[in-house]
């Protein structure tokens, strides 16, 4: 069966730090509030109780997901709320012990009490696994289970395809055969066959106008995250770098906008240790903001989210291709690979370990400069490969259960290799290729199959248990 997938289900507006632990889990509060209201009533619930599971359970202190359930039940979205009142708000909860159910029912809940962590325990459909129960007036439960499966992405237990993801595509694409097929076939790059395809859900002003809104929250992102100093929030004292970092690149330069800002930048050169600087620099900006519970876009995932600016960022700078088409162009393409991956491997990291979050950050990044640059599709296809090759088995193992360490510092490493895969592709010819993008994918998935479960966002192995650190004391 095939599943279409937007290029707006793979760049998802949100609040940090987790698109799983936080904005998938976000999403299902919503969803069970929308359930209630649409089948008990607001009015008739006495109580409600979040059970968390696995993943969510090990690491949802430091991810968040304890704060994200109870914004959703709040009523709230992390697409618009004002993140500078998340602190605020979830502080209000916990001291009147009383939350505004779906913004419309003042009920009595205990955060202590009423958000339950399961550690040792595990739904069998995927480790990020969540219930909400509610207790009604009449004194019957009801209760929804949910799974954020990854990049934001959620299902409830038993329920079908969504409608966006039943939708008929001209050119339906479930891996890269078949996508190649359709390029080779058309003529068209891949780009191209993603526009054509969003023609199904959408106008092509509405997809400019969502392509351009994407690339403003990653630009903001960039651009506060390089202007804001301190250390970032959950106990582990870690200094935010990309503020001076920023400033020594740039010394006594004088800019008060984002543009000043860019020509700034661009009047420095294009030597390879100032751009390689810069790019770091772009990388480290979003994911201290991602850590700081700000303002990213899922690119596929929120502990992967400052791959793909940061990449998008070296193109405009230092490649200079910075028209609206240019921006379009690559977010459209890594899109398609990023979807991909997402339907034959996954796009979790407590399925697939990092590997599934920077690498394939790092693949669709590779693939989009590559088409971008000038790649024709099978060179875009192989830059994609190239980058997930080199980050095949790759471990998630936040020290704290925070998107931290390694995380911030990955996102520089995904965009240097994305950088790299993409220009080794467009030097090199995919006819002599030994290793096509499905067979990385499935090398991935199977490598991620047979990967030790605490290794994947557990917080039980790797770093994490070289420097240990209590849930308590982050």
């Amino acid at each position: 069966m095939h599943q279409a997938i937007s290029v707006f289900d793979m760049f998802k507006i949100g609040v940090g730090p987790s698109s799983s632990h936080t904005l998938g889990p976000w999403r299902a509060a919503q969803r069970f509030c929308t359930f209630l209201d649409h089948q008990i009533g607001f009015v008739n619930v006495v109580s409600v109780r979040i059970l968390l599971y696995g993943s969510l359970a090990k690491t949802g202190k430091g991810h968040g997901t304890d704060l994200a359930v109870m914004m959703g039940l709040s009523g709230k979205d992390p697409e618009n709320f004002e993140v500078e009142l998340i602190d605020t708000l979830i502080t209000s909860i916990s001291t009147e012990k009383k939350i505004m159910l779906g913004g419309n029912l003042s009920i009595y809940f205990n955060p202590k009490e009423d958000i339950v962590f399961l550690a040792n325990e595990s739904l069998p459909y995927h480790p990020n696994g969540l219930t909400f129960t509610a207790q009604i007036i009449d004194g019957n439960h009801v209760a929804q289970t949910y799974y954020s499966i990854g990049g934001g992405f959620v299902e409830q237990e038993g329920e079908l395809l969504n409608d966006s993801a039943c939708v008929e595509l001209p050119f339906p694409v479930n891996n890269a055969q078949e996508l190649l097929h359709w390029c080779l076939k058309t003529g068209l790059n891949i780009s191209e066959i993603v526009r054509e395809n969003e023609m199904s859900w959408r106008q092509e002003s509405d997809l400019s106008f969502g392509l351009n809104n994407i690339w403003n929250v990653m630009k903001y992102a960039i651009f506060k995250g390089c202007h804001t100093s301190g250390e970032l929030p959950g106990g582990l004292n870690v200094k935010r770098r990309a503020t001076e970092l920023n400033k020594r690149l740039l010394k006594d330069a004088q800019y008060s906008t984002f543009d000043e800002w860019l020509e700034a930048i661009q009047q420095g050169g294009n030597e390879f240790r100032y751009t390689i600087d810069w790019v770091s620099c772009f990388a480290l900006a979003v994911n201290e903001e991602n850590a700081s519970f700000g303002r990213v876009v899922t690119a596929p995932t929120n502990g992967a989210a400052g791959v793909i600016p940061s990449v998008l960022m070296y193109m405009i700078c230092f490649c200079k291709k910075q028209d609206q088409k240019d921006i379009e162009q690559f977010l459209m393409t890594a899109s398609e690979i990023g979807s991909i991956f997402k339907k034959g491997s996954t796009i979790s990291a407590a399925m697939g370990g990092c590997q599934a979050e920077i690498g394939v950050s790092s693949a669709m990044a590779a693939s989009a400069l590559c088409e971008c640059l000038g790649g024709n599709q099978r060179q875009s296809m192989m830059a994609a490969e190239i980058a997930m090759e080199h980050h095949l088995g790759l471990t998630c193992d936040p020290i704290g259960g925070l998107v931290q360490i390694p995380c911030i510092e990955r996102n520089t490493m995904g965009a240097i290799k994305a950088i790299t895969a993409a220009q080794l592709a467009l030097q090199g010819s995919p006819d002599f290729a030994k290793v096509s993008l499905d067979t990385v994918i499935k090398t991935m998935w199977e490598t991620a199959k047979d990967m030790n479960s605490k290794y994947k966002e557990t917080s039980d192995g790797g770093l994490a248990q070289q420097i240990p650190l209590s849930l308590s004391e982050c």
